[in-house]
């Protein structure tokens, strides 16, 4: 896990993760493509003397603005993975940036350079041709650029949620309930006290980490189950626990890749509004599942009497953050939803299947 940890903020003080965007993200692919269409379209109505010519002129060359798009992005996508894995300079990403998308369009029209009609006017004529390459070349420098301002702009809104959600998680009466928790075992049972502080020693260790970092999904299962025995506890019986993994292996579940303290904020919450205000037994689902290329993860607990399962402002709080770091880590890809149904306040979260490389697979479950 520390090695996990090491190497993601060595990648991020690097710079070379936001270099080349990521052409696989859906909320990237859109944007580009809506920015690429947009533009086109501003071009041609700044030639075309009237809206007839303005769509013709589109329709002569949406195979090769559409084709050219998809391609470059597929290019980044690759380009993204290889400079993650050998740490290629930012120097070098920011130029192939701009050289694939103009050595896509050059492919694309040597290959429709014998299809009649299809580049219009532009075919055959090599100034054209030229043109468009270097077209590419410029907005494939843009959009790259874009990107980049675009995560610059969002480092301030994550040091603020890194900063809200310690102090969502991190609650004094915490501390304070777990160490008399302990204080309560030394005599009695010392062997549980001594476990309970290595517990709550791993948990305040994730807690005060990058929230950046990305961790298996068995570690992130293993540091829920450690809260939660904390909790136990304190709350004796009242507190009761569901798990269920669906179908997903043991080799899954450490290869799965998901943002470190994921679900303890989510239990948090729930053992707070769902299980601290009842007198009898109260159970917390924890749901994890897969389907396809997404991840899903349940988090279902008591509603109570004049509270809507955690719908008030400390629990929005903790929402937000997660729904927020999604976003910064996703984009659009992933989302975070809500519902009361049948007297539980229910947590559905969904995000892509991302895959540790073996080494930190292995690395992060190590203690």
């Amino acid at each position: 896990m520390l090695y996990t940890m090491r190497r993601d903020k060595q990648a991020v003080s690097a710079g070379w993760s936001n270099a080349i965007p990521d052409g696989g993200n859906t909320g990237v692919v859109f944007r580009t493509l809506a920015a690429v269409n947009l533009a086109f379209l501003l071009g041609c109505a700044m030639v075309a003397t009237d809206r007839t010519v303005l769509v013709q002129i589109f329709l002569d060359h949406a195979m090769l603005l559409e084709w050219g798009t998809l391609a470059s992005l597929a290019a980044w996508c690759g380009a993204r993975a290889l400079a993650q894995r050998w740490h290629w300079p930012v120097a070098w990403q920011w130029l192939l940036g701009a050289a694939l998308p103009a050595a896509v369009v050059g492919v694309l029209l040597q290959m429709l350079a014998g299809l009649d009609g299809l580049l219009g006017s532009s075919q055959g004529q090599a100034p054209a041709a030229y043109k468009a390459i270097w077209l590419a070349a410029v907005s494939g420098v843009l959009l790259q650029y874009y990107f980049h301002l675009r995560a610059r702009a969002f480092s301030p809104a994550l040091a603020e949620a890194r900063l809200q959600a310690l102090q969502a998680r991190i609650r004094p009466h915490f501390l304070f309930n777990s160490l008399n928790a302990v204080l309560s075992l030394i005599r009695e049972q010392p062997r549980q006290a001594e476990a309970t502080l290595e517990d709550l020693a791993d948990l305040f260790r994730v807690l005060m980490q990058d929230q950046r970092v990305l961790t298996s999904l068995a570690q992130e299962i293993a540091l829920s189950k450690q809260y939660l025995s904390i909790e136990k506890i304190r709350l004796g019986e009242r507190l009761q626990m569901r798990w269920d993994l669906g179908q997903l292996s043991e080799q899954t579940l450490r290869t799965l890749q998901v943002p470190a303290l994921l679900l303890q904020p989510l239990l948090e919450n729930a053992v707070h509004y769902g299980v601290e205000p009842a007198l009898a037994p109260a159970i917390i689902d924890i749901a994890v599942s897969r389907t396809l290329d997404r991840v899903q993860l349940l988090i279902g607990n008591p509603v109570h009497d004049g509270d809507g399962g955690g719908g008030n402002a400390g629990s929005h709080m903790a929402l937000e953050n997660i729904r927020e770091r999604l976003a910064l880590l996703y984009d659009v890809e992933a989302d975070l939803t809500t519902a009361v149904a049948d007297g539980r306040f229910e947590v559905r979260l969904r995000f892509p299947v991302r895959h540790l490389a073996p080494a930190a697979a292995v690395a992060s479950v190590l203690p």
